[in-house]
């Protein structure tokens, strides 16, 4: 099939659920999806964060508080959203938090809210999401991972997990349902300017410095940088790309 690309880049008639969606990564996602045409629905556990998010897109932006750890509650909130905005045919799992500690430091209660938090909530959600797209035939499932899915940090190990995780359930998801018509991939934000960056930066010029130095771009990235590969990544333009973990970090990953 010929695609045209003046419209390969669109999102019209898709229906994106981004959890995490009201500030920094998720934000720019939902930004960039709703410019390419998609309905977005930002979910989010503080009301306000969300609600002012979606008022500040317009026509075609939805929000719900909720809570992606709240695993039973998912698929009523799955309900309220498809009442709103309709079926979902994109879901981007972005929702998520860090915390710097030592290994020696991380208790398994710290772990095991870190993996609640990325990797239950989102097999939750896709669980969820995946059979009204596998009948459509029609869907994608994105995934936000880290540069900890690919390099060693310290004081993240948990984070590190997690992250990591993501790798794996990408490319079992993708090798299971993309000959379905459901193709699921992963970014790999580098150092994006965000509020999760800034608590991790502020009060720390010497570990600000070392990032700069290893990233061939020199700068940090920003939210609409990771919002238009997730565009790119959703659209028609990416119709045979599945499995894939690409990495947005201005050349980190392969720096020195």
């Amino acid at each position: 099939m010929q695609l045209d690309p003046a419209q390969a880049f669109r999102l019209d008639g898709e229906v994106a659920l981004i959890t995490g969606g009201g500030s920094g990564l998720g934000l720019g996602m939902a930004k960039a999806m709703h410019a390419a045409g998609a309905k977005v629905v930002l979910v989010g556990r503080r009301p306000d964060m969300v609600e002012a998010a979606a008022a500040e897109l317009g026509d075609g932006a939805f929000w719900e508080a909720a809570d992606v750890t709240a695993f039973d509650t998912m698929p009523a909130m799955l309900e309220r959203v498809r009442a709103k905005a309709g079926e979902i045919t994109i879901l981007a799992n972005n929702a998520g938090h860090n915390f710097k500690k030592l290994a020696v430091d991380t208790s398994v209660e710290d772990f095991a809210g870190m993996l609640d938090t990325h990797v239950l909530a989102a097999h939750n959600l896709t669980r969820l999401a995946l059979p009204a797209m596998l009948a459509a035939q029609h869907g994608s499932i994105l995934f936000t991972a880290s540069m900890t899915s690919l390099l060693g940090m310290p004081q993240v190990i948990a984070y590190s997990a997690a992250k990591s995780a993501y790798v794996g359930m990408v490319r079992a998801l993708a090798t299971e349902v993309s000959g379905q018509g459901v193709r699921v991939n992963a970014i790999a934000p580098g150092w994006i300017e965000s509020p999760m960056l800034r608590k991790a930066l502020d009060g720390d010029p010497a570990r600000s410095n070392r990032i700069l130095q290893r990233t061939p771009m020199g700068r940090f990235g920003e939210a609409e940088d990771i919002g238009l590969a997730a565009v790119y990544l959703c659209s028609p333009a990416a119709r045979f790309v599945t499995g894939v973990l690409l990495p947005v970090d201005g050349g980190a990953s392969q720096g020195f």
